[in-house]
């Protein structure tokens, strides 16, 4: 039993400092290339959790060996537009002013059904008024509005903006987050008054203190 724990333990490490080898992606924005390594790798790791009587190398070989491939793949793509092409494909438009693009909806495999579930997740109940909706390479559709659908900003309404800044999470459930607080030009007198001023006698009543380049405060206690 031990065994198989650090076996699993082990397989598990290689496979995470691995996989943040690829970037800083989501599961659902993974290029075809990289979700089929993501997918062998994880079929490669499991042969010797499988038979506890095989190396485990037998598990990391493979893996490595995908990753490499993957890192030769990504950096050849950089190099070559015809590669990237081949490999990602290109952006599909669905509708272009107003208009389904039935022929990229069939070469999509994409049914209306579809398309107005993912408008509806970007809050668009009617496709006259999409400019333009796009497929991305990784799945994803990103839509743009007709010109007379879009929000007004605060330039067209002769409004001044409203920007807080950058926001810095300073305590995240009861733990100061020192260099964070230093980073926003902060320091325990100032600390000390925010919890004061909000009640808290100790940082461990305390769920989130974030501050806004602005100086605007968010503070949240921790629900007992």
């Amino acid at each position: 039993m031990v065994k198989i724990i650090y076996r699993t333990v082990i397989i598990f490490a290689v496979l995470l400092a691995t996989m943040r080898l690829l970037g800083k992606r989501q599961l659902g924005e993974l290029e075809l290339s990289e979700l089929v390594v993501s997918i062998m790798a994880a079929d490669a790791a499991s042969v010797p959790l499988q038979d506890p009587g095989l190396s485990l190398w037998y598990g990391i070989v493979p893996c490595l060996t995908l990753f490499l491939c993957e890192y030769l793949l990504a950096w050849s793509m950089l190099k070559s537009i015809r590669l990237r092409l081949f490999v990602c494909g290109k952006p599909c438009f669905l509708v272009i002013k107003g208009v389904i693009q039935q022929k990229e909806m069939r070469k999509c495999r994409f049914t209306v059904d579809e398309l107005a579930e993912e408008l509806r997740k970007k809050d668009v109940n009617d496709i006259s008024a999409v400019q333009y909706a796009v497929l991305e390479t990784d799945g994803t559709l990103n839509v743009l509005l007709r010109p007379d659908q879009r929000p007004p900003t605060c330039r067209q309404l002769d409004l001044p903006p409203e920007d807080d800044g950058y926001a810095t999470i300073v305590v995240e459930d009861g733990v100061l987050l020192r260099s964070n607080l230093e980073a926003a030009g902060r320091d325990n007198l100032w600390l000390q008054a925010q919890l004061r001023q909000h009640g808290c006698g100790d940082l461990r009543q305390v769920y989130a203190l974030v501050v806004y380049e602005s100086g605007k405060v968010f503070f949240a206690k921790r629900e007992v």
